[in-house]
């Protein structure tokens, strides 16, 4: 069942983690502590969450469906970054 509410908090919550984790990862580089690691990860999660969003667009699921690959690996990266000192 459809919530009316999921889809724009989903969004909000998808929007504040991707900012978070976009600025860790530029301050890592700007000081020259990014990893391979983390290089590698910036690119595989986002294949993974692409091929996962595609599956769940071509099934016809919902648009929280479709976002929730993003939005789980977001606010994993922005909390792990976040206790990065």
């Amino acid at each position: 069942m459809f919530n009316p509410v999921s889809l724009p908090l989903l969004m909000a919550e998808l929007a504040v983690a991707s900012t978070e984790t976009i600025l860790h990862r530029s301050l890592l580089m700007a000081t020259g502590d990014c990893t391979l690691a983390e290089y590698t990860r910036m690119v595989t999660e986002k294949m993974t969450a692409s091929s996962l969003a595609a599956g769940a667009l071509l099934a016809g699921e919902s648009m929280e469906a479709v976002l929730a690959p993003y939005h789980s690996r977001a606010t994993a990266n922005a909390k792990r970054l976040r206790g990065r000192k």
